[in-house]
C-alpha cells in the first residue's frame, strides 16, 4: 500500500467539519508563508487570480465529472 492509498482511505473517514478545518488550516499556513517569505507577496495581482481560476476550474470539472 502506497502513500496515496493510505491518504485516500484516511480522507474517506472525514466529514464536512474535518474538511472545513483542513481548509482553514491550509489558509492560515499560506498566510504564514506569506508573512515569513516576503517575495511571495511581491507578485502582481493577476498571478494570484490565475492560480485561483485554474484551481477552481479543476475542482469544478472534477465535481461535474463525478455526477
Amino acid at each position: 500500500m502506497g502513500l496515496l492509498d493510505w491518504y485516500d482511505r484516511l480522507i474517506k473517514t472525514c466529514n464536512w467539519w474535518d474538511m472545513t478545518m483542513l481548509k482553514i488550516c491550509t489558509f492560515f499556513f499560506a498566510l504564514l508563508l506569506a508573512k515569513l517569505w516576503m517575495p511571495l507577496l511581491s507578485l502582481d495581482w493577476y498571478w494570484y487570480a490565475l492560480v485561483f481560476v485554474l484551481t477552481a476550474l479543476w475542482l469544478v470539472a472534477k465535481v461535474l465529472k463525478n455526477k
